[in-house]
């Protein structure tokens, strides 16, 4: 249980951090989409390989080792699902930050309000995963609310479904991977994803930013609101189904619009409130199992 709990710890920070996104978004909002999207890529590579060439050299050697001596079959779907992983990591954060800057903060937190519902039933159909009659109930009990809250622009809407599209398949992916170390596979799918950038940042690029203003926030986001999360929620995923971090990630649009009322002054009436707590009490249904199963390995 000690270890199931440390999984379910990472799944809720992951998510907790991620919450806090629109913060150093904002702060950017001057600049183009894109260009924040570039350099948070390549500043996450640097930072991410540098990470493991310090301080986890022995799983990187485990992980080659691994693949060396795999059956060409196994090292073909790892490919595959390496660059499936890689391409919807892409856009989910192109689509996020674009969202959150030239569409609204609502749309980006209503997007991880959707992406549950999508990852909960595409491992329970997909991979597979069992859900008990309360969890079933608990993703009833999210949609209600959810359509509670589709009540405004029809825009936000779609853009929320695409982001949560994204992020939903890119989570049951990465549920599938198994076998290799999480950051490892992580580092991999960013310099994939570098890759895959590369030609539209050399095409389309203005000027190289130098303003120190931009490369903090750069920064922060590369670490703080990119590796760290990342691993966090890979990590989860080796103790806890997709359906369960899925659930775990109603937190995220909970704590974004939190953020959006107290620190951006949007306003909020009582309908999206009873929304949200609806929403707060489907994340305690649907893990209630997991949670009274670590309250009763406490007391003991």
């Amino acid at each position: 249980m000690k270890s199931k709990s440390s999984y379910l710890l990472a799944a809720f920070l992951s998510v907790a951090i991620w919450g806090f996104f629109a913060i150093p978004l904002r702060n950017l909002k001057a600049f183009p989409s894109e260009e924040i999207l570039y350099y948070r890529i390549f500043t996450s590579l640097i930072v991410i390989w540098i990470a493991i060439l310090c301080f986890r050299r022995k799983n990187l050697l485990q992980d080659i080792n691994y693949v060396k001596v795999a059956q060409p079959r196994e090292k073909k779907i790892i490919f595959w699902q390496i660059i499936g992983a890689t391409v919807l990591l892409t856009l989910n954060w192109y689509t996020f930050i674009y969202a959150v800057n030239n569409v609204s903060i609502k749309s980006g937190a209503f997007a991880y309000m959707v992406c549950p519902l999508i990852t909960a039933f595409g491992g329970y159909l997909i991979l597979k995963e069992k859900l008990t009659k309360i969890q079933l109930f608990s993703l009833a009990v999210a949609l209600i609310s959810i359509i509670m809250l589709a009540t405004g622009s029809l825009i936000e809407v779609i853009w929320s479904i695409v982001i949560a599209a994204l992020y939903a398949f890119y989570l049951i992916i990465q549920r599938k991977m198994q076998n290799l170390d999480k950051l490892n596979v992580l580092a991999v799918q960013i310099t994939f994803a570098v890759i895959l950038m590369l030609p539209f940042y050399i095409n389309h690029h203005q000027s190289f930013p130098v303003g120190i203003w931009f490369w903090s926030h750069i920064i922060v986001i590369a670490i703080i609101f990119t590796v760290i999360p990342l691993f966090l929620s890979l990590y989860a995923l080796i103790g806890i189904p997709s359906s369960t971090l899925g659930v775990i990630i109603y937190l995220n649009p909970i704590i974004a619009f939190t953020v959006a009322i107290l620190y951006f002054n949007e306003k909020i009436d009582v309908h999206q409130l009873f929304s949200y707590t609806l929403l707060l009490f489907a994340v305690f249904l649907f893990n209630w199992g997991l949670i009274k199963d670590i309250l009763t390995f406490k007391r003991k």
